[in-house]
């Protein structure tokens, strides 16, 4: 960083200083960030010197989809190590562009395949470039419309402070470079619950702070964090889970790893309110600093029994709604979500089971106080803000609107 620019981040830095650091983003910002959807593979695995790729990973068709569908914002993952390519940093200006010109919000989120912040200064210089990089390539586009996200789950074991003291560096960088723009904040340890709840707060009055979410990973990602253990038998885990002897019976006949893993998972006994309890953790620290929040991942393997898997989203889902934390799945194009093939062809048909564990799909019981009239083949009726169709063998009505790293012991990406 340069010597005027490191000392216009500090000036912005002490102006907000003055502000009350309960100050929140302006409501409508907030707003945008109510039901999103991680588009995990376009730049975080973009095929090198291939721009042409780069513009046709996702179709204008297929991002309007995802908005008529109910999604308000997508969170768009960038490797920051491409970002000294000038011809990439425009490729992702040029699809943030697209999808705002949707009405769909965008929170860019950097995504490093294998840095080490805690220990390699190189990486450091390397987060700071990048962001003096990105953050002015993205000044033309609408403040209210695209978020950026310094740094998706920081590591940093043990070192909550290490890791403050890092993102508030980088959060100067960025302030000076985009004055107007919302930031998004994180905790260390793979911005888990716990991670966030040891942050404190930054002055910066227009800050979102984001965790994910994945507990049990027994249940999400099948204990991915243990090789060896028998992954079909993992898949058929209950959720939730109210007959403790009913789940262990999974582990008939399986290995002893695996089943002392299935007794581990049966014995922790997860239900809806274990879930909700671990979420209104995030929501007290958010209460007691008056801070907005996002869960910015979560999500469980395609690979788990659809019936646990539903019920685990619809939980995870709902209890977010509940405390008024807007969310985003993880992934549109990876199997902890819709997964879409990469890229995907045309406009993909999402999983409908997904799509009514997120709220996108309603039941026929469910269907009330609708805005539009349903066509004469429609079966049921719709609504043109939230909601698909979901038609009982009938010819589905508006098909455009039917898209249908685990580290350490995170998550299976």
């Amino acid at each position: 960083m340069t010597a005027p620019l490191r000392l216009l981040a500090v000036a912005v830095l002490l102006v907000l200083g003055t502000a009350a650091a309960s100050a929140r983003p302006p409501p409508d910002r907030v707003a945008l960030l109510a039901r999103g959807v991680n588009i995990t593979g376009w730049f975080r695995f973009a095929p090198a010197g291939d721009r042409r790729a780069l513009r046709s990973y996702l179709g204008d068709a297929a991002i309007e989809a995802l908005r008529r569908t109910g999604f308000t914002f997508v969170r768009l993952a960038v490797d920051p190590t491409r970002l000294a390519d000038a011809g990439f940093v425009a490729a992702v200006v040029d699809a943030t562009s697209r999808m705002t010109a949707a009405r769909l919000a965008v929170v860019v989120s950097l995504h490093p395949p294998d840095w080490h912040l805690e220990t390699q200064e190189t990486d450091r210089r390397a987060l700071r470039a990048g962001w003096q990089r990105l953050a002015p390539a993205l000044r033309g586009m609408a403040p209210g419309m695209v978020f950026l996200e310094l740094l998706n789950e920081p590591v940093f074991p043990g070192d909550p402070d290490g890791w403050q003291a890092l993102q508030r560096d980088v959060l100067g960088i960025v302030r000076a470079a985009a004055p107007d723009r919302t930031i998004v904040l994180t905790g260390h340890d793979w911005s888990s619950i716990a991670g966030l709840r040891a942050l404190r707060p930054e002055s910066d009055p227009n800050v979102v702070y984001t965790f994910h979410l994945y507990d049990p990973p027994e249940l999400t990602a099948l204990a991915a964090y243990r090789p060896g253990l028998d992954r079909a038998v993992l898949s058929r885990l209950p959720f939730p889970v109210r007959d403790r002897a009913a789940c262990e019976r999974v582990a008939a006949g399986t290995d002893a790893a695996t089943s002392g893993v299935i007794r581990f998972y049966c014995a922790m006994g997860w239900t809806e309110d274990s879930i909700a309890t671990r979420i209104a953790a995030a929501a007290r620290w958010a209460q007691v600093h008056d801070a907005v929040l996002l869960a910015g991942e979560f999500g469980a393997t395609a690979t788990l029994n659809p019936t646990a898997r539903r019920n685990w989203l619809r939980a995870v889902r709902e209890a977010f709604e509940a405390n008024g934390i807007g969310w985003a799945l993880w992934g549109y194009d990876d199997i902890m979500g819709f997964a879409v093939a990469r890229p995907p062809a045309g406009v993909p048909v999402l999983d409908r089971g997904v799509l009514h564990a997120l709220g996108l799909i309603e039941s026929q019981a469910e269907r009330i106080g609708y805005e539009k009239k349903p066509p004469a083949n429609a079966g049921g009726k719709y609504t043109g803000r939230l909601h698909v169709w979901e038609t009982q063998g009938s010819e589905d009505p508006f098909p455009a609107t039917r898209t249908g790293t685990l580290a350490a012991n995170r998550r299976i990406r």
